[in-house]
């Protein structure tokens, strides 16, 4: 079960126009919710230690832009009537635990590799639900998201 847990965020970031294909409304909801979720829990344990005002700074701009995006999703869902209960996956509750595990400047960089890959899953999610998703509410939320993941993935190209 957990080489199987390990196997999907690779397909995630390889795999876009597959994982568009498999992916439903409802599994969307919960694959962006459970991304958001984590970035920001992950993102609330980094200020707690950092003394990086670089690393503050996206820590910051991580909680409020995935704050909103959470927002927009479970509205568009509402709407939809789309029930899904968002949840870490065993992947993103072992990241959290390596992060929280760090101490100083190692769980800054800790932080900072984690958040590449979660990006980077983040958006191969959006984009192939932009592109293939059946609920057209889903998909504007998931147009809107992209960019914003994509400008998360330059700021981390500069850390």
């Amino acid at each position: 079960m957990k080489l199987l847990t390990l196997a999907i965020p690779i397909v995630l970031v390889a795999g876009a126009s597959a994982q568009a294909e498999t992916l439903t409304s409802a599994q969307y909801v919960a694959a962006a919710g459970a991304g958001d979720m984590y970035e920001i829990q992950s993102s609330e344990a980094v200020l707690q230690t950092t003394a990086d005002p670089k690393v503050k700074s996206f820590a910051r701009t991580m909680i409020q832009d995935h704050t909103k995006s959470t927002a927009r999703i479970k509205a568009a869902a509402l709407t939809a009537g789309i029930k899904a209960r968002p949840m870490l996956t065993p992947a993103q509750t072992d990241m959290l635990a390596k992060l929280k595990a760090q101490t100083g400047t190692a769980r800054d960089r800790a932080y900072i590799m984690q958040q590449k890959t979660a990006h980077e899953q983040a958006l191969a999610t959006h984009q192939s639900y932009a592109v293939a998703g059946k609920n057209l509410a889903l998909k504007a939320v998931a147009t809107k998201v992209v960019p914003v993941v994509q400008h998360h993935i330059e700021m981390l190209t500069t850390m």
